[in-house]
């Protein structure tokens, strides 16, 4: 067997349990009285309605408009893009063309505190029409939940709009850090090849003077062009908080709708499973993961210990990849379904542990050396690892493509079919791949490196009888 050094099975160890640690627990710090988050944790999950609850809303078209079935289905399109976009994939969607409704249920942010629906809706039901304005005039100012003004209403030059959000092709929240070295938040935006030409355009003929930023009636910024921006690259600043920026790329990136909305009706949504069901599911799954170690301990020893090092490494990256933990991959709203997805996959993990050391035993009673049953042993339990969890990752790639947003059956079953078993075969695909990585590539890192003590170098340490040394 070919030797790895000594010093792989702390390094792998550790640099497993700070990931999942990490990815368990997130990372943030405060920034006066904004809470900035770095990594997303379990806390920043997003819940289904199953499982925490959400909110019911009628839209109807707000000042009379009497709306085309055309602009009803794009005004429905894009409410469902914007959810997606926030990751919410758990949620219903209709639209009645007959009396002019478009009727949406969702599940609660997940830093909600205050359950508030009128709140909530904004999110997915404001107008988000991007302009750029000459000038800085307006009519009336507010003051927002911050304390700090905002102006509202264009006026007189301002009037104008220079250029719209459908020359935006995308935006992104991005932050930097400042001269005294606070962290701020902005919108970068790249612009299409007409708004490309038409930004160089403006900020040609306004020079030295001030464009502002308007999203609807409300101005986000008003700063000084300083130079000709000709590289379609913008960015709107305007002391946004991480979430605020987050929430206006999403917007921009999802477009304005058609025609303004207006709530004709809502209603806050209880848990189908109860408000204690979260509480009560995180228990069951510590007390069933100890029960797991004592079993793998007891049984297999050495590859048991290194078993559950892998097994929390798998937790771990399942979490990450619906936390949205991972900058490329974005978080996913989390149903019983997606629950048991997760689930069923550490099941499979715990099994591809179990059958490596049980082929390890098997090497030993046929009387192999400690080398020879670990290499033979973990050669002979991978094609049957593979078999059985590729499996599942074609079912569960199925379910996503027959179940998921804009799904290829869609025009049959229309946009109600998601969520709940797309969930189911999300988190079952991320925790089989997880799988892959962590129990079969890094417990056997592991598993050779700890081989290499001499102190443990014994046959019943790794699951042989105990007289065997």
């Amino acid at each position: 067997m070919k030797r790895v050094p000594k010093p792989v099975f702390f390094i792998v160890a550790l640099l497993i349990l700070a990931f999942s640690f990490t990815a368990i627990f997130g990372v943030s710090y405060y920034s006066g009285d904004n809470k900035v988050t770095v990594i997303k944790g379990i806390g920043d999950i997003r819940w289904g309605i199953d499982i925490r609850g959400g909110v019911e809303a009628t839209f109807k078209p707000a000042n009379g408009v009497d709306a085309t079935d055309e602009q009803l289905e794009s005004a429905k399109s894009i409410i469902e893009l914007r959810m997606i976009s926030q990751g919410i994939t758990d949620y219903e969607l209709y639209a009645d063309k007959n009396s002019d409704r478009i009727i949406v249920r969702f599940p609660w942010k997940s830093d909600e505190k205050e359950f508030n629906a009128v709140s909530a809706i904004e999110e997915i039901s404001s107008t988000a029409q991007l302009t750029f304005r000459p000038g800085k005039s307006y009519e009336t100012t507010d003051v927002g939940s911050d304390g700090s003004y905002v102006y509202k209403t264009p006026t007189g030059e301002t009037e104008t709009v220079l250029m719209d959000g459908s020359m935006v092709d995308s935006a992104e929240a991005q932050y930097y850090t400042d001269d005294k070295g606070k962290a701020q938040f902005v919108v970068s935006l790249t612009l299409n090849d007409e708004g490309k030409q038409t930004f160089a355009d403006i900020t040609s003929k306004y020079l030295n003077q001030t464009v502002s930023i308007w999203m609807d009636d409300i101005m986000l910024s008003a700063p000084t062009v300083q130079a000709v921006i000709s590289d379609g690259k913008a960015q709107i600043t305007g002391n946004f908080t991480n979430t605020e920026a987050s929430q206006l790329a999403e917007k921009i990136n999802a477009g304005a709708l058609p025609f303004q909305l207006e709530t004709a009706n809502y209603g806050n949504i209880d848990p189908t499973l109860g408000a204690n069901a979260l509480t009560a599911m995180a228990y069951a799954a510590v007390i069933a993961f100890i029960v797991i170690m004592i079993i793998m301990l007891v049984f297999y020893r050495l590859p048991g210990f290194i078993a559950i090092i892998a097994l929390i490494g798998q937790m771990g990256l399942s979490i990450a990849a619906v936390s949205g933990y991972f900058p490329a991959i974005p978080s996913f709203t989390m149903t019983l379904p997606g629950i048991a997805g997760l689930i069923l996959s550490i099941g499979m993990g715990v099994d591809c542990n179990v059958i490596t050391a049980e082929r390890i035993k098997e090497e030993f009673a046929a009387g192999r050396t400690l080398d020879g049953a670990l290499e033979k042993g973990t050669k002979n339990s991978l094609s049957a690892i593979i078999d059985g969890n590729m499996t599942v990752v074609i079912v569960s790639i199925i379910l996503m493509l027959v179940f998921g947003p804009s799904n290829i059956l869609s025009f049959i079953f229309g946009e109600s079919t998601t969520g709940t078993i797309y969930a189911f075969g999300y988190t079952l695909l991320v925790g089989v791949i997880s799988n892959f990585i962590m129990g079969i590539f890094f417990s056997r890192l592991m598993l050779r490196s700890i081989a290499g003590f001499k102190p443990l170098r014994k046959k019943w340490l790794f699951g042989g009888a105990k007289n065997e040394q």
